[in-house]
C-alpha cells in the first residue's frame, strides 16, 4: 500500500492492529455485540424508520394482518398495561405485521430482519408474555441472547412490561448465575446466553426443553459471529418439542445468517427490510487538500472560524489520532467529547447522551460511532481520514454510514473529507466513482454555502 508519508503508514498499521485484534473473529463479534448492546443504551425511543416491511408468508393464502394499535391485539389488560408503560403509544412498523404473526393461534413461526431501535425486543417479550400460562410454575418461553449484557438488555424490558403481570417470573441462564443441582426452576421464562442454557437443559436438568412453548433467537448474526455460539444454537433447539414457536431475529441477512436461520426455523414466515436506497442526495459533499496531519487540523479551523456549526462529528482512522484530535480541538477552546473503541460501552453510551444533549458540540470518534447514532443537531460530519478496509481499499459502506450522521430527519448535511496525500486522493476519487456522486474542492466562495447548511 503506497503512502506519502512514513507516519501515515504506521498509523494505518496501528489501525489494521486495532480492527484485527489477535483474533480477528472474536474482534469481529465483540465489536457486533459491543454496538448492539451500545444502541439499546443510547435509544430513548423508536426509531423512525423509513425501511419499507415485506413479508413473506409461510402461507400465502392466508390473510396478512396487520395492526394499527395494541388495542386490537386483544392482549391481557396488565400487559397492555405494561406497553403503555414502556412508553409505546402504537406499533412500530415491524411490530404491525410481525405482532399479529407472533401471537396468533396456532402458534406461527418467525425470521424477522430488525434493526436496533425499531421494537423488535418489545415485540418478541410481548410475545412470550402471552403465551405464558402462570399458573404452571416451570419454564415455558426460553430466549438466546448472545452475550451476558445485551440477555441483561433483554431481561430489563420483560421486568418492565411484566411489572403488572406479577404471576410471571423471569430467571437469567447467565455466567455467575449458579443453582444447585436438582433445583426445579418455577420461573416460567428464562433468558440467557447459548452455553449456559444448553447446560441447564442438558447437563443440570434446570430446564425441560419438552415443556418449551417458545423459542426466541436474538441477534442472529452477532450469534454466529461468536465462537461456538453458532453450534450451540443449533442443538438447543433440536431438544424443543415440534409444536414450539420458533421465532428469529437478525439486525442483518447475509448468506451466512440466512443459512443459519433456516436450520433453526422450520416453515417460518419471514418479515426482510427492503434494502434503503442509499440516498446521499441530500448531503452536500466537500474535499480539502493538506500535506500533514497538523495542516488538516488547521483546515478545521480555518472551517470553525468561518461558519457557525450547530454540532459536528469528525471521523479519525486510529485511536492515536482521534486522541491527538480532541486535545488540540479542546486547546483551540471547543467542548469536545471523545469515542473510541477501548472505552466501556457504558462509557461510549454516557459520551453520546452529552454530545446528544449538547453538552459538548463536537465528538471525535474512531469508527465505533460510525453505525445507528442519530443526534438530530449534527450537521457536519468530518472525515480526518478518509475510511479503508485493512487490505487499504475505499470502505464504501463505512463512508456512507459515516456521513449518514448528517442529512438526517429530512434535513441537508455536510460532509467535508480531508485529503493529505495521493493515496488518500485516489481513495476519494474511488469513492466518488463508486457512488456516482461528485465531491468537490472547498473554496472560500463556498463558505456562504455551507454556512446555511451547518446552521
Amino acid at each position: 500500500m503506497a503512502t506519502d508519508s512514513w507516519a501515515q503508514a504506521v498509523d494505518e498499521q496501528e489501525a489494521a492492529a486495532e480492527s484485527v485484534g489477535l483474533n480477528p473473529k472474536l474482534e469481529q463479534s465483540n465489536d457486533k455485540a459491543a454496538q448492539s448492546l451500545l444502541n439499546k443504551l443510547i435509544r430513548s425511543n423508536l426509531v423512525n424508520t423509513t425501511n419499507q416491511v415485506e413479508v413473506l408468508q409461510r402461507d400465502p393464502s392466508s390473510p396478512l394482518y396487520s395492526v394499527k394499535s395494541f388495542e386490537e391485539l386483544r392482549l391481557k389488560p396488565q400487559l397492555l398495561q405494561g406497553v403503555y408503560a414502556l412508553g409505546f403509544n402504537r406499533p412500530s412498523k415491524i411490530q404491525e405485521t410481525a405482532l399479529p404473526m407472533m401471537l396468533a393461534e396456532p402458534p406461527q413461526n418467525l425470521i424477522a430482519q430488525s434493526q436496533s431501535g425499531t421494537g423488535k425486543t418489545a415485540a418478541f417479550v410481548l410475545a412470550m408474555l402471552s403465551h405464558v400460562d402462570p399458573e404452571n410454575k416451570w419454564p415455558q418461553c426460553l430466549c438466546v441472547s448472545p452475550t451476558y449484557e445485551l440477555a441483561l438488555q433483554t431481561g430489563k424490558v420483560i421486568e418492565q412490561m411484566g411489572k403488572f403481570y406479577p404471576e410471571v417470573q423471569l430467571v437469567y441462564a447467565i455466567r455467575g448465575n449458579k443453582l444447585e443441582r436438582g433445583t426445579k426452576l418455577q420461573e416460567q421464562i428464562v433468558i440467557g446466553t447459548p452455553g449456559t442454557v444448553l447446560d441447564w437443559c442438558q447437563k443440570l436438568k434446570f430446564i425441560d426443553p419438552r415443556k418449551i412453548k417458545v423459542f426466541v433467537l436474538d441477534e442472529a448474526d452477532v450469534m454466529i459471529a461468536t465462537q461456538g455460539h453458532q453450534d450451540q444454537s443449533i442443538r438447543i433447539p433440536r431438544m424443543l418439542p415440534k409444536t414450539c414457536q420458533m421465532l428469529l431475529f437478525s439486525a442483518t441477512f447475509e448468506d451466512t445468517v440466512w443459512n443459519f436461520a433456516k436450520r433453526i426455523v422450520p416453515d417460518p414466515n419471514i418479515i426482510k427490510l427492503k434494502r434503503e436506497e442509499e440516498t446521499l442526495d441530500t448531503i452536500k459533499q466537500y474535499y480539502v487538500i493538506c500535506n500533514s496531519k497538523e495542516e488538516k487540523f488547521q483546515a478545521l479551523c480555518n472551517i470553525y472560524g468561518a461558519i457557525t456549526i450547530a454540532q459536528a462529528m469528525i471521523f479519525c482512522h486510529t485511536r492515536k489520532t482521534a486522541g491527538w484530535l480532541a486535545g488540540e480541538v479542546s486547546r483551540e477552546g471547543h467542548q469536545v467529547a471523545l469515542l473510541s473503541g477501548e472505552m466501556q460501552v457504558e462509557q461510549r453510551a454516557a459520551v453520546i447522551e452529552r454530545f446528544r444533549d449538547g453538552k459538548e458540540k463536537v465528538l471525535v470518534t474512531t469508527n465505533v460511532c460510525a453505525r445507528g447514532i442519530d443526534v438530530e443537531q449534527v450537521s457536519v460530519v468530518i472525515n480526518f481520514d478518509l475510511p479503508v478496509d485493512r487490505d487499504g481499499n475505499p470502505d464504501n459502506e463505512t463512508y456512507l454510514h459515516r456521513i449518514g450522521r448528517t442529512g438526517r430527519f429530512g434535513k441537508r448535511g455536510l460532509a467535508i473529507n480531508m485529503v493529505d496525500s495521493r493515496f488518500s486522493m485516489n481513495i476519494l476519487n474511488r469513492i466518488q466513482e463508486h457512488f456516482n456522486k461528485k465531491i468537490e474542492k472547498l473554496d472560500t466562495d463556498d463558505l456562504d454555502e455551507i454556512e446555511k447548511i451547518a446552521n
